[in-house]
């Protein structure tokens, strides 16, 4: 198939629609955040000296790699994101800043330890760890012993960090398919150059070395999601490692991201396969008394696959956050300017390798979904 049949307005759609689809899955937390967002530290004075507090580099860890409401840019600015709630009053939409102009403080003792810790109030909503709770009648947001909230959740549909990443993933996608469409239109028949020139190798390795060996000569229908695939994913885990606006989402270390794009490869999967691929399924090529063990497994493979796909894509990226976070920390813990050289060459190295991860994982959820919707739609010798 000719890279001018790849790009054109019919098999841009997907990539469209992979941002339309993925909007819901971005408000579910990989990690609850167990630090305050920045500029609302409360600061304590007893007898006129300030105290120090101790740094919890685990919370400030996961507050990092957790989604928001807010999309922090340097120092104590950020941009509010949107929030939208559905109650049995309908939509409710305000910007997250008002949550932040009323911080509140709640205390609860765990394993006899008492701890304060803050939250924001926004009429009847509290927002603690950066989900939405429903106050009660009183106002109030209430804490178990352990420090879970026993209010009500209400359905959250905010615009948050993730998915203001993603939107902009996705106009980044339209970008560059549209501009390598519109170039090999202009430029039919001549050499590429610019950016079609830059990703045209690309495109061709996925084409050759993902499509071709795995799905075989019907590798052209599913193209445009394989490529869809590759750069949606490619392009969040660069923009992932970006420390600074407009980076610094997780997007591909959050659960719910992996989980919608397994479930897509799932769904694309399980509506292409064919007589054979069902047959191996409920009719394996063994004796008729191992069915009752043979099919269980044969079910089970099914689902295992995707899921394997979701958890691999998440640890991956997310391991390589909390590792360059948690090497930015030992500043932090040790207290001495002296750490900082041995913390920042090793964090320069985690990140050039990151960079290397980024492009293996989008290849390799590329490669095994690929490899999979060959063996759902694969045709026996004696077919041909």
């Amino acid at each position: 198939m000719h890279l001018s049949r790849i790009f054109t307005l019919k098999n841009l759609l997907p990539v469209l629609a992979f941002g339309v689809f993925l909007l819901p899955s971005a408000p579910v937390k990989a990690f609850q955040a167990q630090e305050e967002p920045a500029g609302h530290e409360v600061q304590h004075e007893q007898e006129g000296v300030q105290e120090e507090e101790e740094f919890d580099a685990a919370s400030a860890i996961m507050h990092h790699i957790a989604d928001a409401h807010e999309w922090h840019i340097i120092g104590h600015t950020a941009i509010y994101l949107p929030v939208i709630l559905y109650t049995e009053d309908g939509l409710q939409t305000f910007s997250s800043s008002h949550f932040y102009h009323h911080p509140q403080e709640v205390t609860y003792s765990a394993e006899g330890k008492e701890t304060t810790e803050t939250w924001y109030k926004h009429e009847g909503f509290g927002l603690f760890h950066e989900k939405i709770y429903k106050l009660d009648e009183n106002g109030a947001l209430n804490l178990d012993e352990a420090g879970h909230p026993l209010n009500e959740r209400v359905l959250d549909f905010s615009i948050t960090k993730n998915v203001a990443a993603m939107l902009l993933s996705v106009a980044l996608l339209l970008l560059i398919f549209c501009s390598m469409a519109g170039a090999y239109k202009k430029r039919k028949g001549k050499a590429p150059k610019g950016l079609q020139s830059a990703l045209e190798p690309i495109v061709l390795f996925v084409r050759d070395e993902i499509a071709l060996p795995n799905i075989g000569h019907q590798y052209a229908r599913f193209m445009p999601f394989l490529l869809t695939v590759f750069f949606f994913i490619w392009i969040n885990n660069i923009m992932g490692l970006i420390p600074f606006f407009p980076g610094g989402a997780n997007v591909s270390g959050n659960i719910a991201f992996t989980f919608v794009m397994g479930t897509i490869t799932f769904l694309i999967t399980t509506f292409n396969g064919n007589r054979n691929y069902w047959k191996h399924i409920f009719a394996p090529h063994v004796p008729v008394w191992l069915y009752p063990i043979m099919i269980p497994v044969e079910i089970i493979s099914v689902f295992s696959k995707p899921f394997a796909l979701i958890i691999r894509l998440f640890a991956n990226i997310t391991a390589g956050h909390i590792v360059v976070l948690s090497l930015v920390s030992l500043i932090f813990i040790f207290k001495t300017i002296a750490v900082s050289p041995v913390s920042v060459i090793f964090v320069l190295f985690m990140d050039v390798l990151e960079l290397l991860v980024g492009f293996l994982q989008a290849y390799i959820f590329t490669l095994l979904s690929a490899l999979f919707i060959g063996m759902a739609i694969a045709e026996h010798a004696e077919e041909h």
